[in-house]
């Protein structure tokens, strides 16, 4: 999982973003995560997996203060979806739940991003870690992962 979070940073160096790495207690939850990083829970960034019907994964990003329709997200994507298991996340991932980071090319996987990130200027998500977070401009996101654009939150 090291080596997830080694490989975030050299990417976001290599792409000459600004970005601020903390590190902090354990988190597992969106709201553990903003209490430790004291900031609000719609700036935080969900990177959930989820696979496909025909058994591909895909990684679908929310702000941490909503919740991904699967029903909406399964019409963009022209297929039904559901959440990938914890060990289906471990292995496309190699991230435990909960410290996925949002950048799902790192992983190989096509990426969905809902469009309510973008009301917020700076997200924070974690790192591939749960006692790592990094903090960015949302524009940067969009910019470097080049997610298919969309509204899927609850």
């Amino acid at each position: 999982m090291q080596k997830e979070f080694d490989a975030l940073k050299r990417f976001l160096d290599k792409n000459i973003v600004e970005y601020h790495v903390s590190e902090h207690e354990p988190v597992f939850t969106s709201e553990q995560a903003a209490h430790v990083r004291g900031v609000e829970l719609k700036t935080g960034v969900k990177s959930l997996i989820f696979k496909t019907e025909d058994e591909k994964f895909i990684d679908a990003l929310v702000a941490a203060d909503k919740k991904i329709d699967a029903k909406k997200l399964s019409d963009i994507i022209g297929k039904k979806v559901k959440l990938a298991t914890s060990d289906e996340v471990l292995r496309v991932c190699k991230c435990e739940i909960g410290s996925v980071h949002p950048f799902g090319n790192l992983f190989g996987l096509k990426t969905y991003m809902d469009k309510g990130i973008l009301e917020n200027e700076e997200i924070n998500f974690n790192a591939g870690l749960h006692e790592f977070s990094i903090r960015m401009k949302s524009r940067d996101l969009l910019n470097m992962l080049k997610p298919v654009l969309g509204e899927f939150s609850l």
